[in-house]
């Protein structure tokens, strides 16, 4: 049974559950008269598909709705029109209201097309040449959707590759995050040894040191030797960069104090 959302005005209802009767997918038995609030009963003899109608263009739209199927036990799947910009212009100029030109250049720009290879979420996807359609896409696209029909997504589903995929953009972040901020160290440490009048024979000497020390490292970051197996959530209270840079820094006084202090 679909009961009104709250929310829901009676005309919008009514107009939505007619829809949804037009279509099929609700039993037209029930009677109109004298009800409140009209409850449409689903009919369950065939699968109901919800089709998502958007350009999706950034991957993390499309999680989202992933997401959602993954909550309630639902199946998902991909459809992805692959579109030469050319045409993209041409069908556009035709449309009885046609955007701006720079509207279709910006989303060309913007859109991201699913990586089956990179997001075992998006493995389920069929990518389409739009501009060349024939029967053999329609057999594609229903295999689709029976694929998607027989494996919906678990609740609890582990995405190990998915998981992979994060920790190498979470380590990249902060192998860069530690290198921009041993590099800020390195520059005020050159500084403060030139102030300290070292000799101009040694400042080369002990720029070479400290940023070979740099790239130690970032390269024990980069291998995990610091990161303890830690996985990368929101609102840790300590991350790996933190650590590299404390013990950089300890380090790299170290070094400056082998030249001061000869």
């Amino acid at each position: 049974p679909l009961p009104a959302p709250a929310a829901a005005a009676q005309p919008a209802w009514e107009r939505f559950l007619a829809c949804c009767r037009g279509q099929g997918l609700l039993s037209s038995a029930e009677s109109h008269a004298g009800a409140g609030r009209s409850r449409g009963q689903a009919d369950t003899s065939r699968p109901l598909y919800l089709v998502l109608d958007d350009n999706f263009y950034y991957q993390s739209m499309r999680y989202e709705v992933y997401q959602l199927a993954r909550k309630y036990s639902l199946s998902f799947c991909q459809l992805f029109l692959d579109c030469p910009l050319e045409c993209c212009l041409q069908r556009n100029r035709l449309r009885s209201h046609p955007l701006p030109d720079q509207t279709i250049y910006l989303m060309a720009r913007k859109i991201e097309m699913p990586d089956l290879k990179k997001n075992a979420w998006e493995r389920n996807s069929l990518i389409l040449k739009s501009f060349d359609c024939t029967s053999e896409d329609d057999e594609q696209i229903i295999s689709l959707l029976a694929t998607a029909l027989e494996n919906p997504v678990k609740q609890n589903e582990e995405n190990t590759e998915q998981k992979e995929a994060d920790r190498a953009i979470c380590a990249a972040s902060t192998v860069h995050q530690a290198d921009q901020t041993c590099r800020r160290i390195i520059s005020q440490t050159m500084k403060d040894a030139k102030d300290k009048n070292i000799l101009p024979s040694e400042v080369k000497s002990l720029a070479k040191e400290l940023n070979k020390l740099k790239a130690e490292f970032l390269e024990d970051l980069r291998q995990g030797n610091n990161l303890k197996n830690q996985i990368c959530v929101q609102n840790q209270s300590s991350d790996p960069a933190t650590s590299v840079i404390s013990s950089f820094q300890h380090e790299a006084t170290n070094v400056v104090n082998k030249y001061i202090l000869k």
